[in-house]
């Protein structure tokens, strides 16, 4: 599933080609994704588009006309091609543009979304949604008081998006181990300065991600076509058995939450 890396990827990678366009045609073949493609969308024709903005993992088409809120699921993707394209299978909905481009969600799974809303109009997706991860809002100082009476795993506590929004499972994994804190550990078991160097690891893994291009596992490439490149400096996702980087331990495989979890049991306490 795209995580928070791969959406900004794509909103970076899409935002200078698309952004000032104008819609020139709205193609829906198939409407039936997670919720239908609403027949309105097709007013977006001779809309302009004005910004091109991420929140959590939701892409946000701000335009003349209204906001095209999209959702990439488990295997959706974008696409910025030229407008004699081929079409390929599981292209669901494309955007023709001006200068002849046009813009194309692709999503095997239909696991994803496009829904619109008036630009005035509230988005209930984004109206409970924790802070940004790399924003200032998300610190030591905002996590920890949260913590407090939460007996959950603090892995759990990662991807849920009451705490914060878009670390997703594979940076959750990375961020403990560069923290150095046991994915089991009750989350109102750790001290402030715990929390602190956590914040710190998943910003700086986030950011790093970001700067690489997101990361392949399965689905995943940029809107070129070109694959992210963070899956190449994973530290423990995906690396049972193999030996920890900084004590040479195994990597522990177990279960939390239904979702796979990569540790040391050396090096995180």
């Amino acid at each position: 599933m795209p995580e928070l890396p791969e959406v900004e990827t794509v909103r970076a990678g899409i935002s200078p080609h698309i952004k000032g366009a104008k819609i020139r045609g709205v193609e829906v073949y198939h409407r039936q994704l997670r919720y239908p493609i609403p027949e309105e969308i097709e007013q977006l024709y001779g809309a302009t588009i004005e910004d091109v903005e991420r929140r959590a993992k939701y892409l946000i088409l701000t335009t003349s006309k209204g906001k095209v809120l999209i959702h990439l699921g488990m295997s959706g993707a974008i696409r910025i091609l030229s407008d004699d394209f081929e079409h390929k299978k599981h292209d669901h909905f494309v955007l023709r543009l001006s200068e002849e481009k046009v813009l194309i969600y692709n999503d095997p799974r239909r696991f994803g979304f496009i829904l619109l809303y008036g630009n005035d109009e509230p988005i209930p997706f984004l109206e409970k949604l924790a802070p940004e991860p790399l924003s200032d809002a998300f610190s030591a100082e905002y996590l920890h008081p949260k913590l407090k009476g939460r007996t959950r795993p603090i892995k759990s506590i990662l991807m849920d998006q009451a705490f914060v929004v878009g670390a997703g499972n594979i940076y959750a994994n990375e961020s403990l181990f560069m923290a150095g804190i046991d994915p089991k550990r009750p989350a109102n078991n750790l001290s402030f300065g715990e929390v602190e160097r956590l914040v710190a690891e998943v910003k700086k893994v986030l950011a790093r991600a970001i700067e690489q291009g997101g990361t392949t596992l399965k689905d995943f490439t940029t809107p070129d076509g070109s694959p992210g490149y963070f899956a190449q400096e994973l530290l423990v996702y995906g690396q049972k058995g193999q030996p920890c980087p900084l004590c040479g331990q195994e990597i522990v495989r177990i279960v939390l939450g239904n979702r796979a979890t990569y540790f040391c049991p050396q090096c995180q306490k």
